[in-house]
C-alpha cells in the first residue's frame, strides 16, 4: 500500500511572476524600544511568501487591527508589485482588510469621469482567498516561513530588546536569509558553487549581506552589533 498524494493547487504549480500569488501570516508579538531605558513597544511582523518561488517579503506592524495590515500590504504592493491573489487564514484583521478593500474598489467602480489609471487599478482587484478555519495544514507555505524567521530571530537576539532601527534591520536581514535558502540540490560539479535560490528570481542573482566584523575583533559593543 502507498499513500495517496493530494495535488497542489494550481496556484502552487503555474509559472508567474513573483508575489503575484502570495499567502501572508503574521507572528509575534516582538518588543523594541524607542528610546534608551525605554519601556519596550509591543509589535507584530507580517510576512508575505510567494507561493510559487517561496521567496519571503517581511513588514513590522505595530498592532493587528485592520489599518495597520493594510498599511503593511501598500507598502509590500509599493515594494514587490500588486499581487492578483492572497491566500491567509480567517484571523479577523485580514477579514476586516478584506472588506475596506472591496469597499474602496466599489466607492472607485462608482465615482463618475473617474481618471482612466484610477478606473484600470480599481478594477484590477486583489483577490483573497481564506484557508478553512482551524486548519493551519492548508497554510504550511507561510507556517514554515513564520518557524523560520522566528528561529533566526531566537537565536541572534535572545532576549535583547533593540531600537527600532537596529531591529527593522534584523528582521530585514533575515527576509534575506529566507529569501537564501537553497530550492535545488547542489550540482556535483566541484566548480559549480552556484544554487537556485529565491533571491535569484527576485534580483537574478545570489543575495550576498555586507562584510561585517568578527565579534572578536570588535573593540566595542554597540547597538548595531548587539
Amino acid at each position: 500500500m502507498e499513500q495517496l498524494m493530494g495535488e497542489f493547487p494550481s496556484e502552487r504549480v503555474t509559472p508567474t511572476f513573483p508575489f503575484l500569488r502570495t499567502g501572508v501570516d503574521y507572528c509575534g508579538p516582538f518588543y523594541y524600544r524607542q528610546i534608551q531605558r525605554g519601556a519596550p513597544v509591543k509589535c507584530y511582523i507580517a510576512i508575505f511568501v510567494c507561493l510559487v518561488t517561496k521567496a519571503a517579503h517581511v513588514e513590522c506592524d505595530t498592532d493587528l487591527s485592520s489599518q495597520a495590515f493594510i498599511a503593511a500590504l501598500r507598502r509590500f504592493v509599493a515594494r514587490r508589485g500588486r499581487p492578483e491573489l492572497i491566500e491567509c487564514d480567517n484571523a479577523l484583521n485580514f477579514r476586516g482588510a478584506k472588506r475596506e478593500l472591496d469597499e474602496l474598489t466599489r466607492l472607485f467602480e462608482t465615482q463618475q469621469h473617474q481618471h482612466l489609471v484610477t478606473s484600470s487599478c480599481a478594477n484590477d482587484g486583489i483577490a483573497f482567498k481564506f484557508i478553512p478555519p482551524r486548519s493551519p495544514n492548508f497554510g504550511g507555505l507561510w507556517e514554515a516561513a513564520v518557524k523560520s524567521l522566528k528561529k533566526h530571530f531566537r537565536s541572534t537576539l535572545g532576549n535583547v530588546i533593540l531600537y527600532l532601527d537596529s531591529f527593522l534591520t534584523l528582521i530585514t536581514q533575515i527576509e534575506s536569509c529566507l529569501n537564501s535558502r537553497l530550492l535545488t540540490q547542489l550540482s556535483a560539479d566541484p566548480n559549480d558553487l552556484e544554487v537556485l535560490t529565491p533571491g535569484h528570481f527576485l534580483v537574478h542573482r545570489p543575495l550576498i549581506a555586507v562584510p561585517e566584523p568578527s565579534a572578536g575583533t570588535m573593540s566595542s559593543w554597540t547597538r548595531w552589533f548587539s
